[in-house]
């Protein structure tokens, strides 16, 4: 171990920091948050400096360093790009016992200063002991993505708790199991959403009734469209708590992969053709599972509130006295038309876009096909494969011009992602051609794939002497 992790207390102790420059900058914002009395030795200041000196942040000593601006000094930083005066600063500095540091020189460091995660008053640090820098920050990233904003908060007010939880519970491990289940229950969701006032009722709930049946919630989670980057970093964090996931087929394995190793995994999804789930069975379930005092995450691909009956799941849990969230996700039209280099609106092809599901009816007559047919807009179809031969014939008997660009986007999002161009008339043939699931893009903007496809390779378009077998040899994502 080259270094003792420390957190060290600076408020109203002084510190010095020598160096006017951007560098200067960054450590006065951090240095300045802890509430020390901090002085700048520099000939001039950088602008963010100059600002904050003119609020009067800190005190300013221009021009050189000197030795005797060291008198009761608890810590210094050497940011300057003189090497000669930094190494001055820490023989002077160690010679007098005090802590110092020079930036990006480990061996003239007493004390180094970490990679932080501020959750204050949690906070979490990470070093190399100066070793490996960059690699530090990348590790910051990553935790960074795994503990919420909120835990702070959380703390903040489990510190105020903390007198009359030790009063009403006198053993350690009462305490402690009272703690855990706090912090990973309804108390921590509280805070999460935001219900500061309800999250502290629901501690002197939980005080109280320490010994009474455990309440379970729901977590109305959207998985994105497949790609797991496209999971939100709040729905991260929820599905690494649950207790149990209900799932469809659309959320894709490497999002699965994400879910707390210990949860249990149902998947509940409808599948058109195939052995489904029922609606009332899910619903059964969900209720089943909270009321055993679980963390129930339902998990959904795309955004559960387009088209993914959503909202009757919670009405259902709301009926039943069950607590929930909604953590939304990216919707299939969005983030396929987006990694398929379609714009849903653009200012010279569509002024509007529409979201519209292919379960309509056999006849169709379910839908405002003379407004959808209507031209400078965009129409994103969900599950339109099946129906894709009526919604062309309704759309052109209904004023759509039949050389309407259209596109077809399947597996958006995926490695496995394919797009298939050409017209409105041409959209069965296309869609029965597209791997599942597909999204139906009708517009303009379609046509704008072949220019700013950026995923995979670009797929070709289909004109009337090529095959739709020939396009989708060509329109296969490859990322080898």
């Amino acid at each position: 171990m080259d270094y003792l992790p420390l957190f060290v207390e600076l408020k109203a102790r002084s510190v010095l920091l020598v160096g006017g420059g951007e560098i200067a900058s960054r450590k006065s914002s951090l240095l300045l948050r802890t509430g020390a009395k901090l002085k700048i030795v520099a000939p001039e200041l950088h602008l963010e400096l100059q600002q904050r000196y003119q609020k009067g942040e800190f005190e300013w000593l221009q021009g050189t360093f000197k030795p005797e601006y060291l008198a009761g000094v608890f810590l210094v930083i050497a940011a300057t790009d003189d090497s000669i005066l930094n190494e001055y600063i820490f023989t002077e500095a160690n010679n007098r016992s005090i802590l110092v540091n020079v930036v990006d020189n480990q061996p003239l460091c007493s004390a180094i200063f970490p990679s932080i995660i501020d959750r204050s008053p949690i906070m979490v640090a990470i070093s190399s002991a100066g070793k490996a820098p960059v690699l530090t920050k990348s590790l910051r990233e990553k935790l960074e993505s795994l503990l919420p904003f909120h835990l702070g908060t959380m703390a903040k007010i489990a510190g105020g708790w903390r007198g009359r939880v030790k009063q009403h519970l006198t053993s350690m491990r009462q305490r402690r199991h009272f703690w855990e289940k706090a912090f990973n229950g309804r108390f921590s969701t509280l805070i999460a959403n935001g219900q500061l006032k309800q999250a502290e009722e629901q501690l002197e709930q939980e005080l109280l009734h320490i010994q009474e049946h455990r309440q379970g919630e729901l977590a109305l989670v959207g998985a994105g469209p497949g790609d797991p980057g496209l999971l939100t970093l709040k729905g991260l964090q929820v599905i690494q708590q649950a207790d149990v996931v209900l799932y469809d087929h659309l959320v894709s394995a490497e999002i699965l992969e994400l879910v707390r190793r210990d949860a249990d995994k149902i998947c509940v999804g409808k599948r058109a053709g195939n052995h489904s789930v029922a609606q009332e069975e899910t619903n059964t379930l969900i209720i089943k599972l909270a009321n055993q005092g679980k963390k129930v995450v339902r998990l959904k691909g795309g955004d559960p509130f387009i088209f993914g009956r959503g909202g009757e799941e919670l009405q259902i849990a709301a009926a039943a006295g069950i607590p929930f969230q909604v953590v939304p996700g990216i919707t299939a039209a969005v983030g396929a038309s987006a990694y398929a280099g379609i714009p849903l609106t653009h200012r010279e092809h569509s002024q509007s876009v529409t979201f519209i599901t292919g379960h309509c009816h056999e006849n169709g007559n379910d839908l405002d096909w003379p407004a959808l047919a209507r031209g400078n807009q965009t129409l994103a179809i969900y599950m339109g494969v099946i129906k894709s031969a009526l919604i062309s014939q309704k759309l052109i008997s209904h004023g759509r011009d039949a050389n309407t660009p259209v596109a077809v986007i399947g597996c958006g999002t995926r490695p496995e992602q394919q797009v298939l161009t050409g017209t409105l008339s041409e959209l069965e043939r296309l869609a029965q051609n597209a791997p599942s699931p597909a999204l139906l893009v009708v517009g303009e903007v379609a046509q704008l794939h072949h220019q700013i496809a950026w995923f995979g390779h670009q797929a070709q378009s289909i004109d009337q002497t090529q095959s739709v077998a020939h396009i989708n040899r060509h329109s296969v994502i490859d990322l080898d």
